[in-house]
């Protein structure tokens, strides 16, 4: 009997942090299972213009305005080119706090470009980055889970 009972506490404390990493969901979250590369995008984002995608990486910036963007590295070069995740201003908020964690995010790739909104945030990730703004790319999300 007690140790079934050693048994049962170790379990519920290993359960424990296991439940506190549970992730953090914004807006509709993330629903597809399968994760597109963020390295194929950045590489070729012209073939997944207009499609819905799941990505993962680490978050290396936040936009610090109004939570509007993040920007997620892929895992294997966090200092190299990142992809824009573009929310709906005052929508989805992501805090700057998320800075650093991993994240997942779903979306529709588009061009960056005609509308002034996603320009600025274009514009703010680049200069969060040390770079020039240009022409490029993000998600629109829909969602997505930090953890």
């Amino acid at each position: 009997m007690i140790r079934r009972f050693a048994a049962l506490a170790i379990l519920a404390i290993a359960a424990g942090p296991a439940a506190a990493a549970a992730p953090e969901n914004f807006g509709a979250g993330v629903s597809i299972k399968d994760t597109t590369p963020i390295e194929r995008i950045i590489a070729k984002p012209s073939d997944f213009e207009g499609k819905t995608v799941r990505v993962e990486g680490t978050i290396s910036a936040v936009c610090s305005e109004m939570g509007c963007w993040m920007a997620l590295a892929p895992d294997a070069a966090k200092n190299g080119a990142t992809m824009l995740i573009k929310v709906d201003d005052g929508v989805i908020v992501f805090p700057v706090s998320a800075k650093g964690k991993r994240a997942a995010a779903q979306g529709v790739v588009q061009r960056v470009g005609g509308d002034h909104e996603s320009h600025s945030a274009a514009a703010e990730h680049a200069k969060a980055q040390g770079k020039e703004a240009a022409a490029g790319w993000q998600i629109k999300a829909t969602g997505a889970a930090v953890y």
